[in-house]
């Protein structure tokens, strides 16, 4: 098999850095100008080049069952890379979310090579602190991935917190909190919450795989749901907060803290909330998308009075992706959400709304600000209705 030479690790200096263009949502283009190594801002990925050549790259859903087929999980995002000279690319580094202590355990990471006859795996050449290098002999799929049973020795991996804010209603705000591996792409988590502001901060910590999280506020009194969440390696396609912290719309700054199942905190920061705000206001959000439902009514009434209109509007893809919503906020439990799966879309749609709504005002909230992240268009239609 052919082989492409390979920078000596000794000789490897440092990457440039460069901005790529933006093409669509979590795709990007960039014109490598010369022979060298080249870094994406945007996806932490190195390109080492040969020449010249213009590069598209872009994330795309990784295919579970195939990775199950092989023994694998996913360990990063997927990456569909591209070169207008595929000649031209000759080594890839894909950012890694490992601690120092899992990069003792020989061959827990590996890349994956992806391409209409099946899947391959590559050897990795070097596994740096914070990457995985491979030489190419061809351009397609290419991700990051683990072996599972050597992942039971090691569940600790290096982590972010990412803060969402959204539009704020009469007197209440929302905050998103979501705990994600370190190479989960900022960006692309960014562009799932285009309504919110995200919250520019230190977001590195440590977190384990499986381990149970919780959120907690100074001052305190501020409602937070859920109580505590198991943390889950995931890579999209959906980036849904892991804690939601309903604010009032006075509190200008807050302590905010992650705590372990064990009590202890592993990630916290005094966040100020008035240049979000600000930013926000510039929007120009409609009137009534600033408003909750619930500001007006009881969440619980509101969802009764769009009952039927909620039943015929509300599309099968927005009602499965409410069902997880419910189900990972532990509004609903499993039975609950495969007795609606079960039902046609009218029939379920009706079903998870009454479910919801007898559960309370607290739950019917939940119900509520899913719906108008998911579908702001039919939330819109229906607050107006």
């Amino acid at each position: 098999m052919e082989e492409r030479r390979s920078e000596p690790r000794s000789r490897r200096a440092a990457p440039e850095s460069f901005s790529p263009e933006h093409t669509t949502e979590s795709s990007y283009r960039f014109r490598c100008p010369r022979p060298g190594a080249f870094q994406c801002a945007s996806t932490g990925l190195v390109f080492v080049m040969a020449q010249e050549a213009e590069l598209l790259y872009r994330t795309v859903r990784w295919d579970e069952s195939l990775l199950q087929s092989a023994g694998k999980q996913a360990a990063g995002p997927l990456f569909d890379v591209k070169s207008s000279d595929e000649a031209a690319v000759c080594q890839l580094h894909l950012p890694h979310s490992e601690t120092e202590d899992a990069l003792l355990l020989d061959g827990l990471l590996s890349v994956v090579h992806i391409t209409e006859e099946g899947l391959s795996i590559l050897e990795p050449l070097e596994v740096t602190p914070t990457h995985v290098v491979v030489n190419v002999l061809h351009l397609s799929l290419l991700g990051i991935i683990l072996d599972p049973l050597k992942r039971l020795l090691r569940w600790r991996i290096n982590g972010q917190i990412l803060l969402f804010l959204r539009p704020p209603g009469r007197e209440e705000q929302i905050l998103d909190v979501h705990l994600l591996q370190n190479n989960v792409l900022e960006e692309e988590v960014a562009d799932k919450h285009r309504r919110a502001v995200h919250i520019p901060l230190s977001s590195d910590c440590e977190l384990d795989i499986h381990h149970s999280y919780s959120v907690h506020c100074e001052p305190e009194g501020f409602f937070i749901q859920p109580e505590s969440k198991t943390f889950e390696s995931r890579f999209g396609p959906n980036y849904h907060p892991t804690f939601q912290v309903s604010l009032t719309t006075s509190t200008e700054r807050m302590a905010l803290k992650v705590k372990d199942q064990g009590g202890n905190v592993v990630w916290s920061y005094r966040v100020s909330l008035e240049d979000p705000r600000k930013e926000l206001s510039q929007r120009n959000v409609p009137a009534e998308s600033r408003v909750p439902a619930e500001s007006r009514v009881p969440a619980d009434q509101w969802l009764l009075s769009v009952r039927t209109e909620f039943k015929e509007r509300v599309s099968s893809s927005v009602l499965k992706d409410l069902l997880d919503k419910l189900l990972e906020s532990r509004v609903i439990i499993g039975s609950e959400m495969e007795s609606v799966k079960a039902k046609s879309r009218n029939d379920g749609a009706l079903e998870v709304l009454d479910v919801v709504r007898k559960k309370g005002a607290a739950a019917s909230r939940v119900l509520i600000d899913a719906l108008q992240e998911l579908d702001p268009y039919l939330y819109t239609q229906l607050n107006s209705s």
